[in-house]
């Protein structure tokens, strides 16, 4: 099962005789992500039991100025080359070579053509949603086919909770009871959602979109929740 840490953790962990395996995750959100990765780490079955995984959202105090996709590339860049140069000295096995990931959104961001083609060459694995996360959100409850164009404020209010008062006075927290017991279904209705765009449409311009699946599952190394 996952393992999160909550404070920011920028430098590359110690390996002396470690038997797991390292996710660093800059999230662009300040509560949404790291509170659904807490819930994954309380709730998630680990595809491989005999692998630990650790989580470690490594901007948790960062300022909004920091929380752009560029800014998240960037950082999570030279972590990454931080990361590889310790696992190469260290001589860690394929199967625990550390990952780091950012989570972010389209939105109304610039420069996000820009900032997925710098996390490709740096090796920094990107989990995106368009228009942003609460897409994802909601696929754990209905599928999703029409377009956003109207961005966050159009999803929300689609969330079934959006309209329970004690949900709703903190919208942006993930609760348990919103996501459990539904990862199979998100996932299907995620893989549906994204097949209806063509391979000619850049990633920029999927709307609605979401690949959040993949980062619980290569990322965190978890088949359900």
């Amino acid at each position: 099962m996952a393992r999160t840490r909550g404070k920011d953790s920028l430098g590359p962990a110690q390996r002396r005789g470690r038997r797991k395996r390292v996710v660093h995750v800059f999230t662009e959100g300040l509560v949404t992500e790291p509170s659904y990765i807490e819930i994954i780490k309380q709730h998630g079955v680990p595809a491989d039991p005999t692998t630990t995984v650790e989580v470690r959202i490594a901007n948790a105090s960062a300022p909004g100025s920091q929380r752009k996709p560029l800014k998240l590339v960037e950082a999570a860049v030279r972590l990454m080359r931080d990361e590889q140069r310790q696992a190469k000295r260290s001589g860690l096995e394929k199967k625990y070579l550390p990952q780091v990931w950012c989570l972010f959104d389209r939105d109304e961001h610039e420069g996000i053509e820009t900032a997925l083609k710098q996390a490709r060459e740096g090796d920094v694995r990107v989990a995106f949603s368009h228009p942003c996360f609460e897409v994802w959100r909601l696929l754990h409850h209905k599928p999703v086919t029409n377009t956003f164009g109207g961005g966050y404020g159009h999803v929300t209010n689609r969330l079934p909770f959006a309209r329970t008062p004690k949900d709703a006075a903190n919208i942006k927290l993930v609760l348990p009871h919103q996501v459990t017991g539904s990862y199979g279904d998100a996932r299907k209705r995620a893989l549906q959602m994204n097949a209806q765009h063509g391979d000619h449409v850049a990633l920029v311009n999927r709307d609605p979109y979401t690949d959040v699946h993949d980062f619980v599952e290569k990322g965190l190394g978890i088949a359900s929740y």
